[in-house]
């Protein structure tokens, strides 16, 4: 991809903040800066506490979905299997977040919230396997617990597919590893760390979770996925429409397992109707937001200059 001129991309610039259903993560707006680029759309949404130098990299990844494209990639239309995202919510919630993915046959539940116990998680997990008997389950710890914790939650929690970050390091990751039967997904191992290839060589995990944006980009994406030889999971990282698309062709060009990119689902509102959603899969469309809800959702005129901002900061990080 050819320089592009900050001015130009801040011409493009549109700061949207999405009202969510249910807190994630504690988030209860999501703010995003979306790129009208020449090619496609792109999405710059880091979370707000990130620093500039790792924002940079999801300020990468929009650069390339916006101004480089994926045309050179034979992804084609088609449709990728998907999760649903059960948040970190009571059990008398679950039901409702359930009925945003009526045909999702795979779902990653939020466990080891700050402020919650393992009973708390042992209780949503088992309203989620109550309610969809039939659905594999997935649980994501965000690297919360110790490693005797983790030990202890993969007994409390029953059958899972895996078990994502239930510890911070990639070697905690092998120590659970090598304590439990469960499988072991490794998220912020990966994309948090100078070194994603350390997972690998640890052995410390069977999953590798590659979201697009904090790994730069789908391309860079693919070449991680590739080196670390892990079956693979494309996720969101609570993106709007606009990275929810990017999310699709990586995931469909990766093959991965049913994909964390149902999670505009958990928003009131987004800038594009979300994807059809069929068969716990989703189609993989051409996205456009629609105007007028991007002049709905546009953010305040302080957020605005604040995106802005640290795009122009982040940019000094990117070179040319």
């Amino acid at each position: 991809m050819s320089r592009v001129d900050i001015s130009d991309i801040l011409d493009r610039a549109h700061v949207v903040a999405l009202p969510m259903v249910v807190p994630f993560r504690g988030i209860t707006t999501r703010e995003a800066l979306l790129i009208d680029g020449p090619v496609s759309w792109g999405e710059f949404a880091p979370f707000v506490e990130y620093g500039d130098a790792e924002a940079a990299t999801w300020l990468a990844a929009a650069l390339e979905a916006a101004y480089a494209g994926y045309d050179d990639m034979d992804i084609g239309d088609g449709w990728v299997e998907v999760n649903g995202t059960v948040p970190a919510v009571s059990p008398e919630q679950v039901p409702e977040v359930l009925e945003r993915y009526p045909s999702a046959r795979t779902f990653k539940i939020k466990v080891a919230e700050k402020g919650q116990t393992l009973d708390d998680d042992a209780a949503r997990v088992n309203a989620v396997r109550t309610l969809r008997p039939d659905a594999a389950l997935r649980v994501d710890a965000n690297g919360g617990w110790t490693v005797d914790t983790a030990v202890r939650a993969a007994e409390v929690l029953g059958e899972l597919e895996y078990i994502e970050q239930p510890c911070a390091t990639a070697e905690e990751l092998a120590d659970v590893r090598r304590r439990v039967s469960t499988p072991i997904a490794a998220d912020e191992s990966i994309r948090k760390v100078s070194d994603p290839y350390r997972v690998a060589e640890l052995g410390a995990a069977d999953v590798a979770v590659a979201k697009v944006a904090p790994l730069g980009g789908v391309r860079r994406l693919m070449q991680i996925s590739s080196d670390l030889g892990l079956r693979v999971t494309v996720a969101s990282a609570l993106d709007t429409a606009v990275g929810i698309h990017t999310g699709l062709i990586a995931a469909k060009a990766a093959d991965s397992q049913a994909a964390g990119l149902a999670t505009q689902r958990l928003f009131v509102e987004d800038v594009a109707e979300p994807f059809e959603f069929v068969d716990g899969r989703m189609r993989i469309a051409d996205i456009t937001p629609d105007p007028d809800r991007l002049a709905a959702l546009a953010a305040p005129g302080e957020r605005k200059d604040w995106w802005f901002e640290r795009l122009r900061r982040c940019c000094t990080y990117l070179g040319d």
